[in-house]
């Protein structure tokens, strides 16, 4: 049986602000909505007060492929404020691991997301992935850094 593909999306954005405001910003699940594109139609479900800390789970919905889908992902890593690690218990993916990390750079805050996925559906994900996956999820992360630009640059 041949192994199932595994890909990986990097992106890096330095800001113009401290270590400790930057990450206050990311640990609220709450901006979560603010930098993340409408047409995903993302809401998140947990109830608030939402604390960020290791062993959170957290439930959402977004729009896959026009659907409604449920995602569940527990923060496996919390190290304030140098980073967080979530991975998708429930969702579209086979494997979403998500590692942010932050650190202070020429005067500001390099955040650096690191994502590592694998579509479902084995060699007809791999297709998906080819042909819509992988700029879609270039178009997420492109739509997220000119909102962290805007609300946090600003």
């Amino acid at each position: 049986m041949a192994p199932r593909p595994v890909y990986t999306l990097h992106r890096s954005q330095w800001l113009r602000l401290p270590l400790h405001e930057t990450f206050a910003f990311f640990e609220r699940p709450s901006n979560l909505p603010l930098i993340t594109p409408p047409w995903l139609g993302f809401s998140i479900l947990t109830p608030d007060p939402i604390v960020m800390r290791r062993g959170l789970t957290l439930d959402y919905q977004v729009r896959v492929f026009g659907m409604r889908r449920h995602w569940r992902s527990v923060v496996s890593e919390y190290d304030p404020p140098f980073g967080f690690r979530d991975e998708q218990v429930i969702g579209p993916y086979r494997l979403w691991d998500h590692r942010h990390r932050f650190w202070r750079q020429d005067g500001g805050t390099t955040i650096e997301d690191f994502v590592v996925y694998a579509p479902p559906l084995g060699p007809v994900g791999a297709l998906l992935d080819r042909l819509s996956i992988r700029r879609q999820l270039r178009e997420i992360f492109d739509f997220r850094s000119r909102r962290i630009a805007e609300l946090l640059a600003g």
